[in-house]
């Protein structure tokens, strides 16, 4: 009896509409909604109103509202706040708006990679590479519990948060600003 009944709860559940059974991640103290794009979600992140300034100022606002998919490494306040000073200050002047295009375009590999993805590639080769918008490559790698991603200067960030879903792709969590 015992069985059947938990057969029943488990089919009970199963039925119950996606948004009971769909965890929303909290990030920046807000709710990550899987039915939301990616800039709608990062609009409410409090940990990310330096990344929403910067995609706005270099014209990304529609693309990352696309359909995508798209899979973004987004660097928090504090990733920004440990650029030299003045970096972010410069980057988002009109005349410097094909190098934060750059910038921000690095942070993003076409595609919904999971971070499933990236551990199974790296169980394999030791380590994953994708290739991102921008035209660079982005390296993880096992550290500790977590993974690392290692950008073309060598910078490594940790991905904080994974597999935030959206409806047009995925957001990773990250400590570090990426560089080209």
């Amino acid at each position: 009896m015992n069985a059947r009944f938990s057969a029943l709860m488990l089919s009970v559940a199963l039925a119950a509409s996606p948004a009971m059974a769909q965890k929303n991640p909290m990030v920046g103290g807000a709710a990550m909604y899987s039915t939301k794009d990616i800039v709608d979600n990062a609009v409410n992140s409090k940990d990310h109103t330096t990344l929403v300034a910067a995609v706005k100022a270099a014209g990304l606002v529609e693309t990352l509202k696309g359909p995508g998919p798209f899979t973004v490494f987004a660097p928090t306040n504090a990733a920004f706040a440990k650029l030299p000073a003045g970096t972010v200050d410069t980057l988002v002047k009109p005349e410097n708006k094909a190098t934060l295009t750059g910038i921000l375009t690095y942070h993003v590999v076409p595609g919904r990679i999971m971070a499933a993805d990236i551990a199974k590639k790296i169980a394999k080769d030791g380590s994953a590479t994708y290739t991102t918008v921008q035209g660079g490559t982005l390296t993880f790698a096992k550290a500790g519990k977590g993974y690392t991603v290692s950008d073309a200067k060598g910078n490594t960030a940790n991905i904080t948060i994974a597999n935030v879903r959206q409806k047009n792709g995925v957001i990773h969590v990250i400590d570090t600003v990426l560089m080209p």
